[in-house]
C-alpha cells in the first residue's frame, strides 16, 4: 500500500512538473498583467503605438484572449511570424491550454529561437525587463 502512495506520488510529479516549468518562462505575465489592468487605458495607448495598430484592431485583440499578456504576445507572435493578427488568434483559440511554444509552433517560429527565448524573457511593453542581457560575453577589456 505504501508504494502505491510513492507510485501516484512520483506519477503526479512526473505529469505536473512540466507543465510548471513551461509557467515559469512566461513568469513575467503575472506583474504584466497586474500592471496593464491597473491602468487599462494607458495599456491600451502602450500596445496601439508599439504594435503601430488602431484602437479597432486593439479591441479585436482584447476581446479574443484571457488576459492582457495574452493580447502582447499574440501581437507579438504576429509580428514575428508576419502573419496577420486574426491567424494568430485563431492559433492561440486552437492552442489554449498546450503552451506558448506549441502555438510558437504552428505559426512557424522555433521555440528554440533566439526571438522566442527573448519573448518569454518578458515584454519590450513597459521598458523595464532585462532583454539581450545575462548570459553572453560583454565587451571585456580595451585593447590599447
Amino acid at each position: 500500500m505504501k508504494s502505491l502512495k510513492v507510485l501516484v506520488m512520483v506519477s503526479v510529479v512526473v505529469l505536473f512538473a512540466p507543465l510548471y516549468l513551461i509557467a515559469a518562462d512566461f513568469d513575467w505575465t503575472r506583474d504584466f498583467n497586474i500592471r496593464a489592468e491597473a491602468d487599462a487605458s494607458g495599456f491600451r495607448a502602450r500596445l496601439a503605438t508599439r504594435f503601430n495598430i488602431g484602437d479597432a484592431q486593439v479591441d479585436f485583440v482584447l476581446g479574443n484572449v484571457d488576459r492582457p499578456a495574452d493580447a502582447y504576445i499574440v501581437l507579438r507572435l504576429g509580428e514575428m511570424s508576419a502573419r496577420p493578427t486574426d491567424y494568430v488568434i485563431e492559433q492561440y483559440k486552437a492552442g489554449k491550454g498546450k503552451g506558448w511554444g506549441v502555438i510558437a509552433k504552428s505559426l512557424g517560429i522555433k521555440p528554440g529561437s533566439k526571438e522566442f527565448h527573448t519573448l518569454k524573457r518578458g515584454s519590450d511593453l513597459y521598458n523595464d525587463r532585462n532583454v539581450g542581457k545575462g548570459k553572453g560575453k560583454g565587451k571585456g577589456k580595451e585593447k590599447k
